[in-house]
């Protein structure tokens, strides 16, 4: 049964305090009760900005280049209903200056029909695929997989029958929640695999990526360079903001794209 939107009205207005219930993660059996209600059995990739990721694919066969927005598009071609939010409902309730609000998430499977008319509609899959491709042009990057929190406050079940795909900003993502809650709810949310971020011999420590730059903080300064913490989920945010072109990813993997999706559909089943 979809949500009323008085609930989702008190969902907008509480989410700034987001990092309160967060913090309560790590408090025994509190901790356990929060992760079975809204995040058991979750498992979601965050996807790099393929503005920064290498490509070494010949450039005459652009139809073979294996970026990660085709792990997006085999989801969306695959599902028999795709959704789109009419607004984020985190840069909604922040107030974002820097990125488009009326960009939303992306729902695909069978369990979108629960979802509150008032909060979007069913799309095409080509109106999908151009969602999704606008959303990466404006500089947002994508988290796909099985979110149960999304099937919660939505009322969209059962959480095996919806994917999320959101399109994110680092500035307002709920997932800045990971450096504050229990580490078992934030293993849920890993990089792509074979995704790896590193800092070269061109850091000069200005300390440009430290500033809020990183998802999850984990960026610091020792000295004069730049560490990346275990924590890193591979966004690829510091590699577009560094001044010296001093932080690089790559994709060690060339099955990234056949993992990701093999992974994300043992969990969910958008057909």
């Amino acid at each position: 049964m979809s949500r009323p939107m008085w609930v989702v009205k008190l969902i907008k207005k509480g989410f700034p305090t987001r990092f309160i219930p967060a913090r309560l993660t790590k408090v025994p059996l509190i901790g356990k009760l929060i992760e079975r209600w809204l995040f058991e059995g979750d498992s979601i990739i965050i996807l790099p900005r393929e503005n920064v990721v290498p490509v070494r694919e010949p450039i005459d066969a652009p139809e073979n280049v294996l970026l990660p927005s085709k792990v997006v598009e085999h989801f969306i071609e695959k599902a028999n209903y795709q959704w789109i939010m009419n607004t984020c409902i985190c840069r909604e309730s922040t107030k974002c200056k820097d990125y488009p609000i009326d960009l939303g998430c992306l729902f695909l499977g069978e369990a979108v029909l629960d979802i509150n008319p008032k909060l979007g509609r069913l799309v095409t899959k080509e109106e999908a695929l151009e969602h999704a491709k606008r959303c990466r042009e404006v500089g947002l990057f994508h988290l796909i997989g099985r979110n149960k929190l999304d099937s919660v406050w939505l009322g969209a079940k059962p959480p095996s029958r919806l994917l999320t795909i959101c399109n994110c900003c680092t500035c307002c993502c709920l997932w800045r929640i990971i450096p504050f809650v229990s580490e078992s709810i934030s293993s849920c949310v890993t990089r792509m695999p074979g995704v790896e971020v590193k800092v070269t011999g061109d850091c000069i420590g200005c300390g440009t990526c430290t500033e809020g730059v990183c998802l999850v903080d984990n960026i610091r300064l020792e000295g004069d360079r730049a560490i990346h913490g275990m924590e890193c989920k591979g966004c690829g945010h510091c590699v577009e903001v560094c001044p010296e072109g001093a932080i690089e990813i790559s994709i060690e993997d060339d099955t990234f794209v056949t993992k990701s999706i093999e992974r994300i559909t043992s969990l969910v089943d958008v057909s």
